[in-house]
């Protein structure tokens, strides 16, 4: 009898132990599952913030060569918004541009407009779900400008921009 509770209170403490450890294990092993798939979520999601990235800049590319390009890649009439030239403070004020009124935009950039001796500005890029914001800072001299663009039907589209340069 005393053998078999020495047994007993032998092996119950022996197997719970194990029972714990294999239980423990297997929570580890979920979390660490859990972190696999958010870390392959996480590169999957890196990788395809990259694509639209390139994606976005072969097209703004073309749009600043190609002009029918452009014109085709324009929501008209556009709405932009401008400093009123008329007022003393050049307050902001939106216009509407028609397709015959439109110039031809040009966004291509490197880094040698940053250092240049005049008009000198740095250009970034913006990116939102399926918008991107071409962002256009001068360096001490008022160019500021934001150029809208959004993916319609796997395609970007410039369809407002904010020009406040003075």
């Amino acid at each position: 009898m005393v053998r078999k509770i020495f047994f007993l209170t032998a092996i119950l403490p022996l197997s719970l132990f194990l029972s714990c450890t294999r239980s423990g294990n297997s929570g580890n092993n979920m979390s660490e599952r859990k972190m696999e798939y958010a870390a392959v979520k996480q590169a999957d999601t890196l990788k395809e913030v990259m694509s639209v990235e390139e994606e976005f800049g072969r097209f703004i590319e073309r749009f600043s060569k190609d002009e029918k390009f452009q014109l085709r890649r324009i929501k008209f009439p556009i709405s932009v918004i401008v400093p009123d030239t008329r007022d003393q403070g050049m307050a902001p004020i939106e216009e509407s541009v028609g397709k015959y009124d439109w110039e031809m935009l040009d966004l291509t950039y490197d880094s040698t407009y940053l250092t240049r001796p005049y008009d000198q500005y740095y250009q970034e890029v913006r990116f939102r779900n399926d918008t991107a914001v071409v962002e256009i800072r001068g360096i001490n001299n008022g160019i500021y400008a934001d150029y809208y663009f959004v993916r319609i039907d796997s395609e970007w589209y410039l369809v407002t921009l904010y020009e406040a340069s003075f």
